[in-house]
């Protein structure tokens, strides 16, 4: 279970009561400018309250769930403590979906991390040290890290080590359930992994050729140089290209799929959001589409589409979308491309916010961010404040000030809920051709698909046939005009 954030203690040889205000506007600006206090940056500071090893449970239960069991490490190097103790907590609930039993998290100050071992050589012994009395296996960096990163705090703590971005990429593959999220997450994590290959002692074969072998060992040391590496990043490349075959090919049929949406003139609304903000749940309220809901990071991979109707019977759908981070590793966004074009060619977005997190203008731009690098950033938007049930009042009503187009709900409790489809009633779009036609009875095909897809703004039936006044799609005007009224 993830619990909040508590007051961050240094750890040993400083004490906390020697530190610097951080609460302190002006010392916190000074602090972001890389200016900071001696005892500051000597310290490696211990997030307390993110320990959530199991108590009370037999060797035996827990060898067969199988947790591995992580310590977290940061390095802050802008914001406020805050910031930094809520991206440790983010790491921390990140961990446990994976499957993890956070034991420790840590925090150093720096100007930037460590080019060799991401928080500082001098700080990976006192890290060594809280692996072997924690007992744990696995450090979970905070951080996205290279491969001579990953190789140098590996060797120096002695157990795995695993980054931000290798930890996002494995929630996804225990998440994904279709064939098409699989074959994303699955090339997501082959570009992560070329640029990080590495070998592992003779299965290099590591042979000088020529004369240079003679200088080292001998006979039996000339051969054919670094086979193995080689030919795992061929292997890595061909596997990437026929991963991008069949994805092109998976977005062809979603292609088909969107564009008989619009020819059938279907507006489109998108829920996005942070992930766990309660997007599907807003769905299951809106619509009563029954799709997965989990007190989880990333639950939903697959995107679902489902169709609603306003009050005067117009037809529109809705569209939960996978869920957004801060630091969003760059593969899983181009690979999720073709997914998240659900949202860049939506006609209205539902940017859903967790209205209960500590930060939640920190979700908002961390989302927009992302909206804007896959061209969804024009995409008329209301911002659904979830979780108004939990959530403290003031912050509420903070964020319903600062969001012109905003809205407080619960998807657990269904309040607000009404006014929210009210809203995106009036907020979609409205069909561009404005049409006054007599339809002969036996054409009631075309009545049918102007109150599906039409707004109505008359309608009487008379001897000759239905007489309808609405506003219609190109297409559909086109199929009404042989019966157009004339002098109308």
């Amino acid at each position: 279970m993830t619990t909040s954030p508590q007051p961050v203690h240094t750890f040993d040889p400083y004490a906390a009561d020697e530190l610097p205000e951080l609460d302190d506007p002006t010392q916190d600006e000074e602090l972001t400018t890389g200016e900071f206090d001696l005892e500051d940056r000597h310290s490696l500071r211990r997030v307390a309250g993110l320990s959530t090893e199991l108590e009370e449970i037999s060797e035996v239960e827990y060898r067969k769930l199988r947790l591995e069991r992580v310590v977290l490490a940061g390095v802050w190097t802008e914001g406020s403590a805050t910031d930094a103790e809520n991206s440790i907590v983010e790491l921390a609930a990140l961990a446990e979906t994976a499957g993890s039993v956070v034991l420790e998290g840590l925090v150093q100050r720096r100007g930037r991390p460590d080019p060799a071992t991401f928080i500082g050589s001098g700080k990976v012994d006192e890290l060594r040290d809280v692996v072997l009395a924690t007992g744990a296996d696995t450090v979970i960096c905070d951080g996205e890290l290279s491969a001579s990163q990953l190789r140098n705090l590996e060797d120096r703590v002695k157990v795995k080590v695993v980054d931000r971005t290798m930890l996002i990429l494995d929630i996804f593959a225990q998440h994904a359930k279709s064939r098409e999220g699989k074959a994303q997450v699955e090339l997501a994590q082959l570009e992560y992994l070329s640029q990080r290959l590495r070998g592992w002692g003779a299965s290099l074969s590591r042979q000088a050729g020529g004369r240079a072998g003679g200088a080292g060992g001998g006979v039996g040391t000339r051969g054919p140089g670094e086979t193995k590496l080689e030919t795992d990043r061929r292997r890595i490349r061909t596997r990437m290209s026929k991963l991008r075959r069949d994805l092109a090919g998976m977005r062809t049929a979603r292609d088909t799929k969107r564009s008989n949406r619009q020819r059938n003139a279907v507006p489109a609304v998108a829920i996005a959001g942070y992930t766990n903000a309660g997007k599907s749940s807003l769905l299951n309220q809106l619509t009563g589409a029954g799709v997965l809901v989990q007190d989880a990071l990333f639950a939903t991979l697959d995107p679902t589409v489902r169709r609603a109707q306003t009050s005067d019977g117009r037809e529109y759908t809705f569209t939960d979308t996978v869920g957004f981070v801060r630091h969003l590793p760059h593969e899983l966004v181009e690979s999720f491309r073709s997914t998240q074009e659900e949202v860049a060619d939506a006609d209205l977005l539902l940017h859903v916010v967790d209205g209960s997190h500590p930060d939640p203008e920190g979700q908002l731009s961390a989302v927009r961010e992302v909206l804007a690098d896959v061209g969804a950033s024009e995409v008329p938007e209301i911002v659904v404040i979830n979780k108004a049930d939990t959530a403290d009042p003031y912050v509420i009503t903070r964020l319903l000030r600062a969001e012109s187009n905003s809205v407080a709900v619960s998807a657990r409790t269904g309040d607000g809920i009404d006014k929210l489809r009210a809203l995106v009633e009036e907020r979609l779009p409205t069909p561009p051709v404005e049409v006054d036609a007599l339809v002969p009875y036996d054409r009631g095909e075309l009545v049918s698909k102007v109150h599906t897809t039409g707004e109505v703004i008359a309608m009487e039936h008379e001897a000759e046939g239905t007489r309808v006044r609405a506003r219609v799609s190109e297409g559909l005007a086109a199929a009404l005009a042989p019966y157009a009224v004339q002098g109308a």
